[in-house]
Order: structure tokens, then sequence, then C-alpha cells
């Protein structure tokens, strides 16, 4: 039995405290990254840009966002699918607003200890990677942006 592939662009935001953004649908149990699947004809980043407009009113630059790579895990919502996604991390300071489909949002630690129900992906690949993201960038010398 072969396994229904999704194709999405999925965001780690973080905020000021390091906290990272994570939303929960309409009519669903598991929160996970804003984004969403990519339409035809769009780069990945060009799909995140418009979901994450769509879902929580966030204008974002896509050349604020840097690359993490492709990661895949098991749909939290679609039955016997995995998703695959290009995965894209940002520092964000403009207030979000659950928008479109999203029906919650909220800042969470990077502990992964949120007592909320977590999608696969997120839960498996999202926190490690937000956790070594802001290692990583921690190490960085400021820009005078």
């Amino acid at each position: 039995m072969s396994q229904t592939q999704i194709t999405i662009s999925a965001a780690i935001l973080l905020n000021d405290c390091d906290e990272m953004l994570l939303v929960r649908k309409r009519g669903t149990q598991a929160f996970m990254q804003p984004g969403g699947k990519i339409d035809a004809g769009e780069t990945p980043s060009d799909a995140l840009t418009r979901e994450l407009f769509e879902e929580i009113a966030l204008h974002a630059d896509a050349d604020r966002m840097e690359y993490l790579g492709v990661h895949a895990e098991v749909a939290a919502n679609e039955p016997d699918a995995c998703v695959i996604a290009h995965t894209f991390a940002m520092r964000v300071t403009e207030p979000v607003t659950p928008a479109a489909e999203i029906e919650d949002a909220r800042w969470v630690a990077l502990s992964g200890e949120t007592g909320l129900e977590l999608a696969p992906l997120t839960e498996n690949r999202m926190f490690p990677l937000a956790r070594k993201f802001i290692n990583e960038s921690a190490a960085l010398p400021a820009s005078g942006v």
C-alpha cells in the first residue's frame, strides 16, 4: 500500500522570548506549524508567505526566512498520509491573529512540554529544529539591521 504524500511549506516562527508559534486548524485537535500546501507554480517560500498571511495575518518577507531543509513525518489530520515539509525559520516581532481556518494560535516554550496535542511533524522534527536554530543564531554576531 503506498502512502499519500502531502508537500507543504512550514514555518518555525520564534518570538523575542524564544517561544515558537503553533496553530490549530478549525475542527482538529493537533497543534502544528503555520503553513500549508504549495500551489502549482509556487516556490516553497512563496507558498509560505501566502499561507502566513492567510492563516495568521502575518506579512512575512521571504528574505527574512532561513531555509532549514525538507523534513518528513506522518500527517496529523489525514490518515495514511505523510507530510513532506519545506521548513523555514524566522524571528517575528509583529502580532499574529488567527484567520482563515485557524481556530487557535499559541506561543509555546521550546521545551516541548506544552500540554497540547501536537502534530507528529511538530513534536518530532520542529521542536528540535527550533532549538538548533536558536543555538546557532545565538552564536552569530548581531547584524546592524
